[in-house]
């Protein structure tokens, strides 16, 4: 039967063999279906599916998530570009599967966040399907249930938890983030201590150990954010940095609220008003985690040592 909307699905497999063995028929599928297939997974997934499909591997575009999915805040942008690529009258198919064991914890919170987004984002728009897979046998039990909670549709594993996908997205986006269990400097600036701040970023990121190039992404990202403050949240906001073992952390704070929470994913925000700074902040680091509510917003900035 033809799609009516979009459909975010989640499957849990149990091995690579088991990913081949339920993934496999989703994409063979949608080839057969003369369907545009876009894969996002690890490059060992990647390899075992492709010897799957067999000759149906070659009408599949694979992409690496561990490249491209390596701070989550960059998936949405690849899936919108994927159908922008593909003419409005063809249906299209995707497999994405941004959480696996051995991120980060913090790294799997905004996989969460990610996936939530997902359906704020194409909700409204055309209709196709993603498949999201879970190694249930790699992943704890919290990471299934949050993975059933953000997918409307769920293979392969009972619904324990309801689905909540817009409500969760906005909710977590309002959430305080953790505070730093780390020793941190902190400045309040204005639009005069712009310059200053930039120096003090890079500084403080060399010291890290973290490289020139990867310090000046940082140094570039903070500044940027620290410009909408000045801008757009009243005329300036404070920045603390700090160096913990796998990172070097910057974190913004302003008065002011953003009320989307696709800031910086969607492009299109990147040219609104204060979209910019979120928008290049998100292509700069490693990670970018982004809550606002009407006491002021924050943004924490990483780059993995």
């Amino acid at each position: 039967m033809p799609l009516e909307q979009f459909s975010h699905e989640a499957l849990f497999y149990r091995g690579i063999e088991d990913m081949v063995a339920t993934v496999g028929p989703f994409v063979r599928e949608g080839v057969d279906l003369g369907e545009p297939v876009l894969v996002a997974m690890l490059p060992d997934r990647t390899r075992a599916l492709r010897e799957g499909l067999g000759a149906a591997a070659r009408e599949v575009t694979f992409l690496d998530m561990e490249e491209a999915g390596r701070n989550p805040a960059r998936i949405i942008p690849a899936w919108r570009h994927f159908l922008d690529s593909v003419p409005d009258d063809r249906t299209v198919r995707g497999v994405g599967e941004p959480v696996w064991a051995g991120r980060r914890d913090v790294e799997i919170d905004e996989c969460h966040l990610h996936e939530s987004l997902l359906n704020v984002a194409f909700d409204d728009g055309p209709a196709w399907r993603l498949l999201c897979p879970y190694d249930a046998d790699a992943l704890s039990d919290t990471v299934v249930r949050d993975a059933i909670r953000t997918h409307p549709v769920v293979w392969g594993e009972r619904r324990d938890v309801q689905y909540a996908g817009h409500a969760h997205a906005r909710s977590a986006f309002a959430e305080p983030l953790p505070p730093s269990q780390f020793d941190a400097d902190e400045i309040t600036f204005t639009g005069a201590d712009l310059s200053g701040l930039r120096g003090i970023v890079l500084r403080v990121g060399l010291q890290s150990g973290i490289g020139r190039d990867a310090a000046e992404d940082i140094t570039l990202a903070a500044h940027e954010l620290a410009t909408n403050s000045v801008l757009h949240a009243g005329g300036g906001g404070s920045l603390r940095a700090w160096t913990q073992p796998d990172a070097f952390v910057v974190e913004v704070r302003d008065s002011g609220r953003i009320e989307n929470p696709l800031v910086g994913r969607e492009q299109g925000f990147a040219l609104a008003e204060g979209g910019r700074g979120i928008w290049m902040a998100n292509r700069l680091c490693d990670l970018v985690q982004i809550r606002s509510t009407s006491q002021g917003t924050v943004v924490r900035l990483f780059t993995w040592r």
